[in-house]
């Protein structure tokens, strides 16, 4: 097993506890469930702001290729 892999597991099992302890037994699948959905969301954001990011880096570098004068905002 990895550090790095280790370390996962071992946050997730403090994450587990904490959970279990401030939230009760019967609730952390609940938790865990909306943690999950929060994680995915995040990811689809960051995806969304790179391909922003990279849509913007590409129209600018054709803009150069292409001769044009860019001006930054």
């Amino acid at each position: 097993m990895s550090p790095f892999s280790l370390t996962c597991c071992v946050t997730e099992h403090n994450v587990v506890k904490y959970v279990k302890k401030v939230f009760g037994e019967k609730d952390v699948g609940a938790v865990m469930q909306r943690l999950d959905r929060l994680t995915q969301d995040e990811a689809r954001t960051t995806a969304a702001q790179t391909l922003e990011v990279i849509y913007g880096l590409v129209k600018n570098m054709s803009a150069v290729m292409d001769g044009e004068q860019i001006h930054l905002a």
